[in-house]
């Protein structure tokens, strides 16, 4: 790759002084053609990368594929958009605190004492993240993932060793309440009516699924060996949960909260996200370290089978896909890199170097 930086005409509006290092891919500025080394190819708004291998957090410009680093204080596992008020929510154990013993493992595998300490939970301003302006919230032992509600009232946290899901007021930036879930919950996912929460319990083998009204934990649904995260379909009437140690994806009929059929696809299944038509999800595989997978594997929902095996980079690892549903961003844990998909021609289209230990994932569409 090409290491001379190259200034884009649209820097001034980046806020760069909010970040510490700044990294521009050459050939991707807006009238420049698009190189093999460039994310944007199109896409707009901004993907946001969780680098739990060295305490950041990357900001992508699509539009001019530009990559900002800002350090955090935590060792960031997932990273989430709350679209409806601008917020941007980052959740890790504090920084230093916790290694994994392989990337693969989940927070709580972890076998540093101090994953004992309780996480934190930085809530920013998603149009200008600065770490001096963050909302820090201390939540759960070894957190590992955050959503948000759609109205941006509420955020849930995963906490790995606490075997339970923090509640948080996202205006207050206040813990007020704890849900109980099965072992060591991690990916967690609200259903599109926002009635339901259901979170993939590593060690449970199993799904929790709590009832947002009444925050209190209904059902657990049996799916497999190290359910990791859990994707639902548009309509809300599947959920699909990826199997780390089956190396499948579990499909689950959310009404009757059953499980309809395995799906095999690559090699330690990490995250998922199903496209806006609901026609497809797409699973990041990541492998080992030692033997790491660089595929993702492209369900058809409708036969529910993989009808498409794609190429990233080493590790992959965190999905998220793009509101109008033509891109998919791939998150590449060992390789350091975030990969793009064009959905319509199910290909890989371009990546871009970002930080080590790369992971959680996130997408805002717009401009700041």
């Amino acid at each position: 790759m090409n290491s001379t930086p190259l200034i884009c005409p649209p820097l001034s509006r980046l806020g760069l002084a909010l970040f510490a290092s700044v990294t521009f891919i050459p050939g991707a500025c807006a009238g420049l053609p698009s190189s093999g080394n460039s994310v944007a190819a199109s896409a707009t708004g901004f993907v946001h990368s969780a680098n739990e291998g060295e305490d950041s957090m990357n900001r992508i410009d699509l539009a001019i594929s530009g990559v900002m680093t800002l350090p955090l204080p935590v060792t960031p596992h997932n990273v989430q958009i709350s679209h409806g008020v601008g917020r941007l929510f980052v959740v890790g154990s504090m920084a230093g605190q916790m290694k994994m013993v392989a990337p693969t493992a989940a927070p709580g595998d972890a076998t540093n004492a101090a994953a004992k300490e309780p996480g934190r939970l930085l809530i920013f301003d998603a149009h200008a993240p600065n770490a001096a302006s963050a909302m820090p919230v201390a939540v759960g032992r070894a957190p590992a993932h955050v959503i948000v509600a759609a109205s941006g009232e509420r955020a849930y946290v995963s906490n790995v060793e606490d075997n339970a899901v923090s509640v948080v007021d996202a205006a207050r930036g206040l813990v007020v309440g704890s849900i109980p879930t099965a072992a060591s919950p991690h990916g967690l996912r609200m259903s599109p009516d926002g009635r339901e929460i259901y979170v993939a319990a590593t060690k449970g083998n199993a799904v929790s699924v709590i009832d947002v009204a009444t925050s209190t934990e209904v059902t657990r649904i049996p799916v497999g060996k190290a359910p990791v995260q859990v994707g639902f379909t548009p309509d809300g009437t599947r959920a699909h949960v990826s199997l780390r140690d089956d190396n499948a994806v579990a499909v689950v009929d959310t009404q009757t909260r059953r499980l309809i059929t395995t799906i095999p696809v690559g090699r330690s299944p990490i995250q998922l996200f199903a496209t806006p038509d609901g026609n497809f999800v797409y699973v990041a595989n990541q492998g080992t370290e030692r033997e790491p997978d660089n595929t993702v594997s492209v369900i058809d929902t409708r036969r529910n089978m993989v009808v498409k095996t794609l190429t990233t980079d080493r590790g992959a690892h965190g999905v998220v896909i793009s509101d109008d549903g033509s891109r998919v961003f791939i998150a590449n844990t060992f390789a350091g890199t975030v990969s793009t998909i064009d959905t319509a021609t199910q290909r890989a289209i371009g990546w871009v170097r970002v930080g080590a230990g790369s992971g959680g994932i996130t997408h805002r569409p717009g401009s700041c």
